[in-house]
């Protein structure tokens, strides 16, 4: 036990491997970007790469939705006349809701 720790103080005592061992603690413990900090960042980014897969998705999808309705006149009434409740000028229109 003792002569472990000789060789540890032995080894504090070399300049070269104090200060390597100080800016190692330095940077992973104290630095503004230390492990913490960068394992935030990381998992942050991972977000972001799920959200903006996510997003292209999406366009994608309202992208083919108006070829579709740019395509197909009849289904662009149907949308028109569902969604936005838009009707002809001779035309009433009723909207019927449904109770649970």
């Amino acid at each position: 036990m003792k002569y472990l720790i000789q060789r540890v103080l032995l080894l504090l005592k070399n300049f070269y491997f104090a200060s390597s061992l100080f800016f190692t603690i330095w940077l992973a413990f104290v630095d503004n970007n230390n492990l913490f900090f960068q394992a935030r960042i990381a998992n942050k980014h991972g977000e972001l790469i799920k959200a903006r897969k996510f997003y292209q998705d999406k366009i994608l999808e309202v992208k083919n939705e108006q070829a579709a309705l740019e395509s197909n006149l009849k289904l662009l009434e149907k949308l028109a006349r569902e969604k936005y409740l838009m009707k002809k000028e001779d035309e009433d229109l009723y909207i019927v809701l449904k109770e649970h």
